[in-house]
């Protein structure tokens, strides 16, 4: 196995974990949330599916970035369900349920989804590129279906057991994915050098930016539904993503790379979203 397999091996490991521990804190009902709400389902599918893609075209096509950086926000653009958001989330103020709702929601409409966003976004490359649904189906399987089932049947069996092990087992895929990430740092030094220059920097971060505004814009009037659709909208599934470019570019340099600086970049630029919004919320619940 490649250092880049196992690579993104403990990425999806990271994942899962994750998902274990969203879902021991989670309900049958928090999963079907957002197909109750038609309105902001419409939205949402809006904002994820529709928005962030365009932003990615244009990104591609107005500025000449590094190739590697190029196949980067094309497949982050086609990889929803963020699956490791929900407590970052919960610290702006968002509503659970709507969290837990959108990420179960875009990952069964994104086996669909996924295939044929690669299909019409195609021609940015100038190359037929593919990733069969079942591959796609695979992985959302791996990463969100199978786990989260787990956390929530051992919540439904051991309720008591759940609650204590839920934050312990959230902390345990935030370090796996920490460690992943310094993997990625060190395996890619000088491909992260090599990537950066040529508007790299600006250019993620104003795909990042976009889908923060276009997700809070269209997350409606309650500040706690902006700050759910805020934060998935501009987060993308980095597992997907990385089997996109993998599937269609195997062994690009630099990929890896650009994948690693726009987590970190994401990570940046959330934290005042998260603070701001967190502050709406608290003046809104004054008044």
């Amino acid at each position: 196995m490649s250092a880049q397999e196992w690579i993104l091996l403990v990425m999806q490991a990271s994942i899962m974990i994750s998902v274990v521990g969203i879902g021991l804190e989670a309900t049958f009902d928090d999963a079907l949330y957002l197909l109750h709400q038609p309105s902001l389902f419409v939205r949402s599918l809006l904002a994820m599916f529709v928005v962030v893609p365009l932003a990615a075209i244009v990104l591609v096509k107005v500025f000449d970035f590094h190739r590697a950086v190029e196949i980067a926000i094309v497949a982050l653009a086609l990889s929803p369900v963020p699956p490791l958001l929900t407590r970052k989330q919960a610290k702006a103020g968002a509503r659970s349920s709507y969290s837990l709702g959108l990420m179960v929601t875009m990952a069964i409409l994104s086996i669909v989804v996924v295939p044929v966003g690669i299909h019409l976004l195609s021609p940015v490359f100038d190359q037929t590129l593919s990733l069969p649904p079942i591959e796609v189906a695979k992985l959302v399987a791996k990463s969100v279906f199978l786990p989260l089932a787990a956390g929530m049947v051992a919540r439904r069996i051991f309720p008591g057991l759940a609650t204590r092990i839920a934050r312990p087992v959230a902390i345990l895929g935030f370090g796996l994915l920490v460690a992943v990430s310094l993997l990625i740092l060190i395996a890619s030094e000088r491909a992260l050098l090599g990537v950066l220059g040529d508007g790299t920097l600006p250019a993620l971060l104003a795909f990042i930016v976009a889908g923060l505004v276009a997700g809070h814009w269209l997350g409606g009037p309650e500040p706690t539904s902006r700050a759910v659709l805020g934060l998935s909208t501009a987060s993308r599934h980095p597992g997907i993503a990385m089997a996109l470019a993998s599937y269609n570019f195997p062994g690009e340099p630099g990929v890896p790379a650009a994948f690693l600086l726009y987590l970190l970049l994401n990570l940046v630029v959330s934290i005042p979203y998260v603070r701001w919004q967190r502050g709406r919320i608290r003046a809104d619940s004054k008044v």
